[in-house]
């Protein structure tokens, strides 16, 4: 199969596994009190309830020309911490949902092949592969440090409450963060990908 037809595969790929990250987001939220994001139309399976035309789009389609890997997120989920039952602990609960479900796509997607051997030139294994590898990026990605990705979360958990009002200041200039990472700091992902494709149980 052609590096075309495997970025291609790729592209497909991510699209609804960015949205099922952010669906997870929306559904954990209402789980736990805050129905916020339900009545925003979040939980729906329609992908334009949840695309980013930046995030969905533009930064995957350039990336996909550029870099060995492809990164993208979904119009964030509106989630209001003080409408969850326990604010603290839960808004974690709530940011780790998105990784969570990433890791959990890339899992089924190996058992899947674990079951089905499709013929390794085939879309199907391509597809199976490329869920992984997607998947596996993107919640490890979503898991560094870095506001607004959800593993600043972690951080805001962990953190005294007296430092919160300072954090979340510097919390307000996120995106700044965000693109210098994308810029500057792209290439601290590539282990990443090659450990994913490693994982993916055709490789060798």
């Amino acid at each position: 199969m052609s590096d075309l037809s495997l970025t291609i595969i790729m592209l497909v790929v991510l699209v609804p596994s960015v949205i099922l990250h952010e669906i997870a987001h929306a559904y954990t939220a209402n789980a736990l009190g805050d129905n916020t994001a339900a009545r925003a139309g979040r939980l729906s399976l329609n992908p334009i309830r949840h695309i980013d035309p930046v995030g969905t789009l533009a930064v995957p389609l350039i990336l996909a020309l550029v870099a060995p890997f492809i990164i993208a997120w979904a119009k964030p989920v509106p989630v209001v911490a003080s409408r969850l039952r326990s604010p603290r602990v839960h808004s974690l609960l709530v940011a780790l949902a998105g990784p969570t479900t990433n890791f959990a796509i890339a899992g089924l997607a190996i058992g899947t092949y674990q079951v089905l051997r499709p013929d390794e030139q085939g879309v199907l294994w391509a597809g199976l592969a490329m869920l992984t590898i997607v998947n596996i990026v993107l919640g490890v990605f979503n898991l560094l440090p870095i506001p607004p990705l959800d593993g600043s979360a972690i951080i805001e958990f962990l953190l005294p409450r007296r430092m919160l009002d300072r954090w979340y200041r510097i919390r307000s200039f996120s995106f700044i963060f965000l693109f210098g990472f994308m810029i500057f700091g792209r290439d601290l992902l590539s282990p990443v990908f090659e450990w994913a494709l490693d994982l993916w149980p055709i490789q060798g």
